[in-house]
């Protein structure tokens, strides 16, 4: 049984004016003729996500909403009522959250980081800002090295606050932030500790080698593209490293050195020179 905020793949049961409609185990969900990819028939096969309408009927789409249900993302309000505010989820229907799920007063063109979820009542899709208390680390299925997706939540004395997977929170220390961050933003880290109590500490990026082999050809494409030299090196003020190479310069550092040994870069006074 197909369920709302979910994506599921679907064979075309039959073709009619208003579209696909598409093999739910029942009568079939319409994919609207503007999501139907031409030359489809029945029998194809298509990826879809599955919400509900205005008239609160179950639909498929090929759009990409900004989250599905259980992750948490930031949204910005497109409109408020007094019953709640309506968000930019991607799709041609709003997500809305009621008044109930708010904690800060929704006004339009505001982001707000929230969590998309299914209403028991209605069965409908909704988000809310009411989510911290189902983070929790008591039982965790990451281990330390392990990469993660991290939210930023919110800023605190030490660093910031993180979710990670969209289930547990960790801390990313100031000490670990090469750039500006905020509320909502998103991207990959991995658990750098944890400890008896399962509180986690995170870093941005990729572990170990991992990291050298990934900043290794981001370093490579950019001399390629910049005639076989840049002009960073040991010396370089961290935060001019940081600004075009998009890495702390410690890792810079590393990487550039893991290049040199392999024989790729040579290293000048004045920077960088890629070898043929």
């Amino acid at each position: 049984m197909i369920q709302a905020g979910e994506y599921y793949n679907l064979k075309i049961m039959r073709l009619a004016d208003p579209g696909a409609y598409l093999d739910d185990g029942k009568d079939g969900v319409l994919l609207p003729n503007r999501f139907v990819p031409p030359g489809a028939n029945i029998g194809d096969e298509l990826r879809v996500f599955i919400y509900h309408d205005s008239e609160d009927r179950p639909i498929a789409t090929t759009q990409n909403p900004k989250g599905t249900v259980g992750e948490i993302v930031k949204l910005v309000a497109v409109s408020v009522t007094p019953q709640g505010a309506f968000l930019d989820w991607g799709l041609m229907k709003d997500i809305f959250v009621p008044r109930s799920q708010q904690i800060s007063l929704m006004r339009t063109q505001g982001a707000y980081l929230v969590k998309i979820y299914v209403d028991e009542k209605t069965g409908r899709v909704a988000a809310t800002e009411r989510f911290e208390q189902d983070l929790n680390n008591e039982n965790l299925d990451v281990k330390e090295m392990d990469e993660v997706q991290l939210t930023v939540l919110r800023r605190t004395d030490i660093g910031y606050l993180m979710i990670i997977n969209n289930k547990y929170t960790g801390v990313l220390h100031f000490n670990e932030i090469y750039r500006n961050i905020t509320a909502g933003d998103q991207f990959k880290g991995y658990i750098k500790k944890i400890y008896e109590d399962n509180k986690i500490d995170v870093v941005a990026g990729t572990a170990g080698y991992k990291r050298v082999e990934d900043e290794s050809e981001k370093i490579i494409r950019l001399l390629k593209e910049h005639d076989g030299y840049l002009p960073y090196h040991d010396k370089s003020n961290p935060d001019d490293i940081y600004d075009f190479f998009g890495m702390s310069k410690k890792t810079f550092k590393m990487t550039i050195g893991a290049l040199y040994k392999q024989r790729k870069i040579e290293l000048v006074k004045t920077g960088i020179k890629l070898l043929e």
